[in-house]
């Protein structure tokens, strides 16, 4: 059964394979951060938080209180990125991400993060 893109169920299941992953649990583990993802599209804007605390991921829908970090895309950013059809250090680079907050922690988490398609892949996601 797919799960919608960015719905609560996908949410709900990014955080259980984030925990579920030793490699994501070991390059999260000395890292402390929230991180607000901000996802506009043609018929609504989603929001959704990750916070990292000791390896261990907490994800939710809405607005985290005080992330240090906020990154917004839009929808068709976000799914070719989830669909690893683009590359998030290009969308940067390109201005279709945007970063918002404590740049050098989010460098510190790339190597946690870029960990999430691959984690997912396995996942019949509906775009």
């Amino acid at each position: 059964m797919a799960v919608r893109f960015l719905s609560d169920e996908w949410i709900a299941l990014v955080q259980e394979r984030l925990n579920g992953s030793a490699s994501f649990r070991d390059a999260a583990a000395s890292v402390t951060a929230t991180v607000q993802q901000v996802v506009p599209g043609p018929d609504a804007e989603r929001r959704y938080w990750i916070r990292l605390d000791a390896g261990l991921v907490t994800v939710g829908p809405g607005d985290a209180s005080a992330p240090d970090v906020t990154i917004t895309q839009d929808l068709a950013t976000a799914t070719a990125m989830a669909k690893r059809e683009l590359n998030p250090v290009t969308a940067f680079m390109t201005g279709r991400l945007r970063v918002a907050g404590n740049t050098g922690l989010l460098m510190r988490l790339q190597g946690a993060i870029s960990q999430l398609p691959d984690l997912m892949a396995d996942v019949e996601v509906e775009y």
